[in-house]
């Protein structure tokens, strides 16, 4: 496995020579340093931890400032362990968006956007209850029932109902890398990423 983690900047659209038209996520990826590395001896398993944006001096705590100082390197702000990584890479490396090359397929880890709470029609795609009738009114958004009465006596678990929506962990799988700028540490892949625009995101292969 190889990887990187980005900021999503926005979307944009790529047109090929025949004129179809591509709808691209902008992401920047990089530069990441590499701030520990983890071995089978040292730690029961291989992997690198690398880091990515700077984080303010009144920030830091004193065990984030020894630990970044190892790897000769500013604190970072956001880290991420990557298994078992394909590139052999020292502690202080960088890495940047060089690793793939257009064309690839990679997948992209995100958080989705967070909704607060939602009522059944926007949370699980309910139709509501139907018109309005004489005696019964502001149904067309209401959940309907939600089981037997006396026999169960209780909700099932499972139910779908209102609740917090959004905000889960996300994985996006085979998206393919259109376009990169290296000078700009930019890489746009096809498709949607979740997450607001400024959210971290990881691309791994």
């Amino acid at each position: 496995m190889k990887g990187i983690i980005g900021k999503k900047l926005g979307m944009t659209s790529i047109y090929d020579p025949s004129g179809k038209q591509t709808a691209c996520t902008i992401i920047e990826a990089g530069p990441c340093v590499v701030t520990q590395v983890k071995t089978t001896d040292s730690d029961g398993y291989n992997a690198l931890q690398i880091s990515f944006g700077d984080k303010k001096e009144s920030r830091i705590t004193q065990p984030e400032k020894n630990h970044f100082a190892k790897a000769n390197t500013s604190a970072k702000k956001f880290s991420k362990e990557f298994r078992d990584y394909s590139l052999e890479k020292n502690i202080g490396d960088t890495i940047t968006v060089d690793i793939f090359e257009e064309g690839d397929k990679v997948d992209v880890v995100g958080t989705t956007k967070g909704k607060g709470f939602q009522g059944v029609v926007k949370r699980h795609g309910f139709h509501g209850v139907g018109e309005q009738s004489h005696g019964q009114h502001d149904r067309q958004r209401a959940p309907g029932s939600l089981g037997n009465s006396s026999d169960a006596s209780r909700v099932m678990k499972g139910m779908r109902m209102a609740g917090r929506m959004g905000g889960d962990r996300v994985k996006l799988k085979g998206l393919k890398v259109v376009k990169i700028f290296a000078e700009k540490n930019y890489i746009l892949v096809s498709g949607s990423v979740p997450g607001h625009i400024g959210s971290i995101v990881y691309i791994q292969k």
